[in-house]
């Protein structure tokens, strides 16, 4: 192992560490090691695989530190993987020379404002594990083709850019668990304009991703653009907010015009998901599951689904909690849907706060759109509304006021449409 300090890096928070630092990882045998102390650097620490092979960078755990006073990344870790997953994609220098690169135990603060933590470029099985990154512009930027990248138990807390931002990038299996990922102002975990194949986001918190200055936040952020974004879990996470403009905890987007399959085939399950104007917003997506989640505190709506195909809501509770109602709607909305299925969810005192909205769960526009087997309780102005819409079914469901205050005028409202079936539910407030 090489203590930095071997090769004149000081530590003491004062000392441009840069030239030392980089002369550890060049002429180390791999294992770079920062003892307790403040090391600050002025330019990236270029780690680059191809030329010095395969590196470790740790630190003692919870007592190194580095700054980045400069622009870019305080480390950049690139290699030459060009190939996919396949073992026979492996070049010999990538297998045995560039593999498994980690940085681990280590604090990287920002003090420049273009100042990022880490960038990851052209990597086979990196790992980032047990590292705090704050405020950077991104905390942990994953760019051009990387595989198999697994960022675990990770605080990434209040960077003014992205938190974990996939960004431009040709990437199959990553898993982003067990971190706290905060105070990111463009985005907690964002994924853009990336060919992505099995991202796994599962048991974080993620919280707080917003900025009231913006035009849109979320705090997973998946947009394809051009590109396409496939086979992915959401899992056992809390994801949560403050309202701000165009917010939503999770956004989807898919590409606009014909090609609009490009975003989908995901899971989300078993989450908690509140506070922000949307709970989770899809446009332009497919093959989409959301299911076992607890949504409450959506401000217009806890769910918006919108352009979007073959998406299937099932066994959620989607909650006005007394405890949380100031300024809160909830519930759902399909606009311009096809192949839909909402069931076994529990909708509970929503508001239709969502422009244009008219009820608790608004279908408009819409074709193939079955909502069965729900409780819509409580609601105002109505439970549901089916609007210009065609093939669609709602049964089943006990859409009424308990409270007996008025606030729901009607329990379903039908307006336009053809060949729609509204039967066997149970509605004591009818029109």
């Amino acid at each position: 192992m090489s203590d930095v300090r071997a090769f004149g890096a000081r530590g003491d928070g004062k000392t441009d560490d840069t030239e030392a630092v980089q002369r550890a990882v060049n002429e180390s045998d791999g294992l770079v090691s920062f003892p307790s102390g403040t090391f600050v650097i002025s330019s990236p620490v270029e780690v680059d695989l191809r030329s010095c092979g395969r590196t470790s960078i740790t630190g003692a755990e919870g007592c190194a530190k580095l700054v980045m006073t400069g622009a870019g990344p305080a480390l950049h870790i690139a290699g030459g993987h060009e190939g996919t997953a396949s073992p026979a994609s492996l070049t010999t220098h990538v297998l045995e020379e560039e593999r498994f690169a980690t940085v681990a135990g280590i604090e990287i603060a920002g003090a420049h404002p273009e100042a990022d933590g880490i960038r990851l470029d052209g990597l086979w099985q990196p790992q980032i594990s047990r590292v705090y990154v704050h405020d950077c512009r991104h905390g942990i930027h994953v760019v051009r083709r990387n595989r198999n990248v697994i960022i675990a138990e990770c605080h990434v807390h209040n960077n003014r850019g992205v938190g974990i931002f996939y960004d431009h990038l040709n990437l199959h299996q990553s898993n982003i668990t067990g971190s706290h990922i905060s105070y990111n102002k463009q985005g907690g975990i964002k994924v853009l304009k990336s060919e992505i194949r099995n991202l796994q986001i599962c048991s974080n918190d993620i919280e707080y991703n917003y900025d009231l200055d913006a035009e849109e936040s979320a705090d997973v952020w998946i947009e394809t653009l051009s590109s396409s974004i496939r086979e992915g879990t959401i899992a056992g996470n809390t994801i949560q907010a403050m309202p701000s403009p165009g917010g939503a905890n999770v956004r989807f987007r898919g590409r606009d015009g014909d090609d609009r399959r490009k975003a989908g085939n995901w899971a989300i399950s078993g989450n908690l998901i509140s506070s922000q104007m949307v709970n989770i917003h899809l446009q332009f997506a497919r093959g989409i599951v959301i299911t076992g989640n607890s949504f409450f505190s959506g401000h217009e709506r806890s769910l918006r689904l919108e352009q979007s195909e073959c998406i299937v809501i099932g066994a959620n509770t989607l909650d006005r909690h007394p405890d949380y109602r100031a300024a809160s709607g909830g519930g759902v909305t399909f606009d311009d849907c096809s192949a839909c299925n909402m069931s076994g969810c529990t909708v509970l005192n929503a508001r239709a706060n969502e422009p244009n909205a008219e009820a608790a769960v608004d279908v408009r526009n819409s074709r193939e759109i079955s909502v069965t087997g729900c409780q819509i309780l409580d609601c105002a102005p109505r439970g549901l509304a089916l609007i210009n819409s065609e093939n669609c079914m709602v049964s089943g469901c006990t859409i009424i006021d308990r409270q007996g205050d008025t606030q729901t005028r009607d329990a379903l409202l039908v307006r336009g449409g053809t060949n729609n079936l509204v039967a066997g539910n149970l509605q004591p407030t009818s029109n």
